[in-house]
């Protein structure tokens, strides 16, 4: 009943909106998949020139080909950008996959196939005209591995289709579908087997008993409706804050139905979403089975603002609820207020985020998100460790041609959420979609640093070595609710009171993983992929610590390069 009022609203509302549109539309482009490894290479250019960009504000991706295209052709002839071949190659290679909407010459293909088939280097088919443009790639993922002590190797074949285009140059659109067979490293395994959810995955099929099976659609419609109002509605993931995690919401989850609209106004950007997530999944014999899924709605507004030349803040309040509620419509209002009118029912998160590019090259950056905040028991002492001060917190620091070496990017990060943040005392209203968490992959109840070194000594190849450690408290039993499984309910079966909770509580673990991947790109968006994970967990209901050796050889075309790295 509630998901059949909410589309209808949506529908109608839209509608609206199209018929309006139709007199006051703007040029307009899709938005480009969040790609970390793609999405770095247009960050380091404004970290290089020391400023931050006029034309997008990078805390709340994904961007949008047109206005990316625009910020390209800016640094074309820039030398504080371009100061290598691989330099050249990275802005040729980014313009070129959104070349219709670029103002410079563009190159096309030397030898077409055909003489109709890959006549641009990123396109396997295309047509661009005045009134219509449409462009087709095929979408391939080929893996095979091994991993000692894995009963089964880990493998994918994922094939598929990527179609995006626009209409009169006003309307953008974006389709992606693929299908997918996967067996899984052991740690990814034991992650889908603990939550019943693929990572990043919706509804799933059990693949010859031990892997995964799965099909994934992702799409969206953007329009102008003035100079600087723009709407996006959709199926697919955000991600907010300029780090490798976000507190506010990530790419983890199962993408999800949205509505989106980006106000965009000297050196402000408002940024209003509203989604419809799934609560909780069905289970028949341990995977997931028919029956209309219990449904659960998220508002969340952004603010950002340029300050000075050099620096951006971004500040969000959220709500989670398990009905519509067209309070949470307002696209200016402050969510925490509206929600406090209604009797607190609902689940309110609030915080900020922010860069600083404090000289060429560096950068600054961090989040804040607060659940819950008492202020005596945060500040005084006989409050230490309560439970009703809840929040994540992050930290980091980009270094771009770090020593004088060009093309060698650092970057450092430190995370950590205190226990029973993201969880709520009313059902489903966790911070969480299809079972997994809608922030950071581990939930909460932990601490991380993760560090980066990118280096791409050839202009097509980049290599890539991920370290990560993680402190982190887990639950003995299911019953049981340490604070770290955004899924259960923050009031039952804790075995601590109000005071005392420190992160890592439960039965302590720590894990330490590297991943070094070497991606050597063979003609445009496609991809040769050699990667080797060395994995050491230890807790203490364990004997002898867990360590997993994983290498891995893959082949992909127009598709993200998935890691494994949580």
């Amino acid at each position: 009943m509630q998901k059949t009022s909410f589309n209808r609203i949506f529908s109608g509302f839209f509608s609206l909106i199209l018929l309006f549109s139709a007199q006051f539309a703007f040029s307009q482009g899709a938005y480009i998949p969040y790609d970390r490894d793609y999405y770095h290479k247009l960050e380091r250019y404004e970290i290089l020139q020391g400023k931050t960009n006029p034309f997008f504000n990078t805390g709340f991706r994904p961007f949008r080909r047109d206005i990316v295209a625009q910020y390209l052709d800016s640094l074309a002839e820039n030398p504080v950008v371009i100061q290598s071949k691989a330099d050249q190659f990275n802005l040729d290679f980014l313009t070129q996959d959104s070349w219709e909407f670029s103002t410079r010459e563009i190159p096309a293909s030397k030898k077409p196939i055909l003489k109709s088939l890959y006549r641009r280097p990123g396109d396997f088919a295309h047509y661009e005209g005045e009134d219509f443009g449409i462009h087709l790639s095929p979408v391939i993922y080929l893996s095979g591995g091994t991993e000692k002590g894995n009963e089964r190797n880990p493998a994918r074949l994922a094939r598929g289709l990527a179609i995006r285009g626009s209409v009169d140059k006003k309307v953008g659109f974006y389709t992606y579908l693929t299908t997918s067979e996967v067996f899984f490293p052991s740690w990814v395994k034991e992650f889908a087997e603990y939550n019943g959810a693929v990572p990043g995955e919706g509804f799933w099929k059990e693949y010859q008993s031990d892997g995964y099976n799965y099909f994934s659609a992702l799409g969206h419609v953007s329009f102008q409706i003035t100079k600087h109002i723009e709407i996006q509605v959709g199926h697919d993931r955000n991600f907010a804050g300029e780090g490798y995690r976000s507190f506010q919401i990530s790419d983890f989850s199962n993408p999800y139905m949205f509505a989106k609209f980006n106000t965009k106004v000297w050196k402000f950007q408002l940024t209003n979403l509203w989604t419809q997530l799934t609560a909780d999944v069905f289970y028949n014999r341990g995977r997931p089975t028919d029956g209309r899924y219990p449904q659960k709605f998220f508002s969340y507004n952004r603010l950002g603002m340029n300050v000075g030349k050099s620096m951006n803040l971004g500040f969000f309040s959220s709500v989670m609820t398990d009905k519509v509620n067209f309070n949470y419509f307002n696209p200016i209002i402050f969510l925490r207020w509206v929600e406090q009118q209604q009797g607190t029912p609902d689940k309110v998160m609030l915080g900020f985020d922010g860069k600083w590019i404090f000289r060429p090259g560096m950068e600054l950056y961090g989040q804040f998100a607060l659940d819950e905040f008492v202020f005596n028991e945060f500040f005084g002492i006989d409050g230490k460790g309560s439970k009703r001060n809840k929040y994540g917190i992050q930290a980091g620091y980009k270094y771009i041609n770090a020593l004088g070496v060009k093309n060698l990017d650092l970057q450092l990060e430190w995370n950590q959420a205190r226990p029973y943040t993201f969880q709520e005392k009313f059902d489903y209203q966790s911070y969480s979609h299809w079972r997994t968490p809608l922030t950071h992959p581990r939930g909460a109840n932990f601490r991380e640093v993760v560090g980066i070194i990118r280096y791409q000594p050839l202009p097509r190849l980049d290599m890539n070595l991920t370290g990560m450690y993680q402190f982190f408290g887990t639950d003995e039993n299911p019953v049981v609710n340490w604070g770290g499984d955004v899924l259960k309910n923050r009031l039952q079966n804790s075995p601590t009171g109000l005071f005392g909770n420190v992160i890592g509580q439960g039965v302590e673990n720590r894990v330490v993983q590297t991943n070094l991947t070497a991606s050597y790109m063979v003609r445009h968006n496609f991809f040769i992929d050699a990667s080797h994970y060395l994995r050491r967990r230890t807790a203490q209901n364990l004997d002898a610590p867990e360590v997993s050796n994983f290498m891995q050889l893959a082949f992909r075309w127009n598709f993200i390069r998935p890691d494994f790295n949580y």
